[in-house]
């Protein structure tokens, strides 16, 4: 069975879901998952995995060796997936900014919004709806990443207070980095979304993509 590592460090602010996000992705079945905390796990050669997921990390999570080592595996080909916070990691490496996309800038109170699916072809939205109708923290990014990444959902700002990207906001998206597959999507604030079917397919999905298993 494909592995994944599951990375959930943070130095910053630490969301209460990343314990049931650890084991949503274990549940799913897909893959053998190894979740850590320790950044010598990102040292270490990455090559058993089929994908490395930074699941809600925060602030600067990664020695300096640990950046070369994960560059080196995507650039080489490996798959990345970033959830929620992964946007609000390692602002002093400029190459995360451009390996995720985008970097969190700030978001309003926790509240329902519609997720409008714009390519239902992907394996990360192709079990959703096309308007999407679900309860997250609405990031907002500090630039529009459309255009240097293929974007798979945005939110419709005018379903909810305190949206400050207009009308083109994404909140999913993905792109190729040298060889390898990068996904992120900006839901999974809450330990209620890692129950949640359609989020879990979305995962899978959009993981499954990075990993190159689906």
């Amino acid at each position: 069975m494909p592995r994944l590592l599951v990375y959930t460090r943070t130095t910053d602010y630490r969301h209460d879901s990343i314990p049931a996000g650890i084991a949503a992705l274990r549940a799913l079945g897909d893959f053998t998952v190894d979740a850590t905390e320790d950044p010598a796990a990102l040292e270490r050669p990455l090559d058993p995995y089929a994908a490395v997921v930074f699941l809600s990390t925060s602030g600067e999570v990664l020695t300096p060796a640990g950046r070369a080592r994960l560059a080196a595996y995507v650039e080489g080909g490996g798959g990345f997936a970033g959830v929620h916070a992964a946007a609000c990691t390692e602002y002093d490496w400029p190459y995360y900014g451009e390996l995720l996309g985008a970097r969190f800038d700030r978001h309003p109170a926790p509240q329902p919004g519609r997720v409008i699916v714009e390519d239902g072809d992907h394996p990360a939205t192709r079990d959703l709806p096309p308007v999407w109708e679900f309860t997250d923290e609405w990031y907002d990014f500090r630039t529009n990443p459309r255009g240097t990444v293929r974007v798979l959902a945005r939110v419709d700002e005018s379903s909810y207070e305190g949206g400050g990207m207009g009308a083109d906001h994404p909140v999913v998206w993905c792109r190729d980095q040298g060889a390898g597959r990068v996904f992120y999507t900006a839901l999974g604030h809450a330990a209620e979304t890692w129950t949640d079917p359609r989020f879990l397919a979305h995962l899978r999905g959009g993981i499954g993509w990075a990993a190159r298993t689906v």
